[in-house]
């Protein structure tokens, strides 16, 4: 049961990523999903608020640049 959930959320994490229409919202549903990526993985090792820290600074860095490479920024 334990292994399905942390099957389904990496799906979602996978499917949910960077959605949105602006930066903002871009880089807070990618730092959403991140921190809660972040969390699953740091509780598998023991500190699931560390993972959840990096997480969530790494997926708002992957929303962000989404968002540019979207709007044309960045090739």
């Amino acid at each position: 049961m334990k292994r399905l959930t942390y099957v389904l959320v990496l799906i979602a994490f996978f499917t949910l990523t960077a959605c949105g229409t602006t930066t903002g919202s871009r880089t807070g549903s990618g730092a959403a999903m991140g921190a809660a990526g972040g969390a699953l993985i740091g509780s598998m090792s023991g500190n699931a608020g560390r993972g959840a820290l990096i997480g969530a600074g790494a997926g708002a860095v992957g929303g962000y640049l989404h968002d540019q490479h979207r709007k044309g920024n960045i090739d």
